[in-house]
């Protein structure tokens, strides 16, 4: 104004600016800091543009009462100002009443998985940054259904694995709880009160057994693992474990043997777990293979890893059971758990070695008997 016009302009023009720019910043903050006083969004907006139109009304009195303007031009510029005051704010509401419908979408969601709901997706008009908002509630609700369906399953993993530990322990103990009053009592003679000792010694040594077990895996499946990994040449492991379970298996006329090639790729595992997850398998195949059966244990590459087979010709495992096979202690008849002379833990700590190693293990097809397969890495 100064340019165009004088100096004396541009001071009387910059005086009139600032006596209402200075209150309507200052009004503008404390609105913001006070924000939460006015109550929701709506009214906080219709309050915001009110605020708005009004300085700018002002502004405009005071200009036509200090800058010469006519009236007739002053009380034009006021309606018109209040005319598009009227429309700006009539249509930013209506524009603004989409947003608030999502926002009232995320807020209602969010109650309702907090109450307990969830079965419930946010859903938004938009493809903005409330629609972003609900993708992210949506997640979080999928994340949660997840998370609360894997405590569930796991505590009823628990649950059952108590169960059937508590069933497992009942019956050795009861046992153990009639010998020692017999032998307390002095019941029979002593050849009797001597056998009584040997079956103590034998119910003692599976509670044993069981307890190392779960010690075992307990520690397996907390990540509790402090092996050394080596390059294992498969070939003569394999045949040591085979060598060292064939004289379990000719007491009952079956018949093992090993398949693995010399060339073979070494393995990088730790012998001993190795070792025993194969001593698991073949002894749950000796156990269900009849006489003048067959055990065969074979080793091959793949891509990336080699697998390993342990083969029976024995009763094979049922359909319905192959999926809980390698669960602790499952029970679903003599095929279904191939542990019923143990502790019922065999197949579930080899899984978790297997797992540990960074492989897996799973029953192979087969048209008779049970073909158990496991992978590990191949060294490098």
């Amino acid at each position: 104004m100064g340019v165009v016009y004088n100096a004396a302009d541009g001071a009387r023009t910059t005086g009139l600016l600032m006596l209402t720019g200075v209150p309507a910043l200052l009004l503008a903050h404390v609105f913001t800091r006070r924000r939460d006083r006015f109550g929701s969004l709506a009214n906080q907006f219709v309050l915001g543009t009110g605020l708005t139109v009004g300085l700018s009304l002002l502004a405009i009195g005071l200009v036509a009462a200090f800058m010469f303007v006519s009236a007739h031009d002053a009380f034009t510029l006021v309606l018109l100002l209040a005319f598009g005051g009227t429309l700006a704010t009539y249509t930013a509401r209506m524009i603004a009443s989409g947003a608030m419908r999502d926002l009232e979408a995320v807020r209602d969601g969010v109650r309702a998985v907090g109450e307990g709901s969830r079965d419930v997706r946010i859903e938004t008009a938009g493809h903005d940054e409330l629609a972003e908002l609900a993708d992210a509630g949506n997640l979080m609700i999928e994340q949660l259904v997840e998370r609360e369906r894997t405590a569930e399953a796991s505590d009823n993993a628990r649950r059952g694995l108590m169960a059937a530990v508590s069933h497992d322990l009942r019956t050795p103990l009861a046992s153990l709880r009639v010998l020692a009053e017999a032998i307390q009592s002095e019941v029979g003679d002593a050849d009797t009160r001597r056998r009584y000792v040997d079956q103590l010694s034998v119910h003692i040594g599976a509670l044993g057994g069981l307890i190392d077990d779960l010690f075992e895996l307990s520690r397996l499946e907390a990540g509790d693992i402090q092996w050394s990994l080596h390059q294992v040449p498969l070939d003569v492991l394999v045949e040591e474990t085979v060598e060292a379970m064939a004289p379990q298996a000719r007491v009952r006329g079956i018949t093992t043997r090993s398949q693995v090639a010399a060339d073979l790729p070494p393995a990088r595992a730790n012998p001993e777990k190795v070792q025993r997850v194969l001593f698991n398998l073949i002894q749950n195949a000796i156990r269900h293979t009849p006489s003048d059966g067959t055990i065969t244990v074979a080793a091959e590459p793949r891509a990336g890893h080699l697998e390993i087979e342990v083969a029976d010709t024995g009763e094979g495992i049922a359909p319905a059971a192959r999926d809980r096979a390698f669960e602790p202690f499952y029970r679903g008849g003599a095929e279904a758990s191939r542990t019923s002379s143990g502790a019922g833990l065999g197949l579930t700590i080899c899984r978790a070695i297997v797992e540990a190693h960074g492989g897996r293990i799973w029953l192979a097809e087969s048209s008779a008997g049970t073909r158990v397969r496991f992978s590990l890495p191949t060294a490098t």
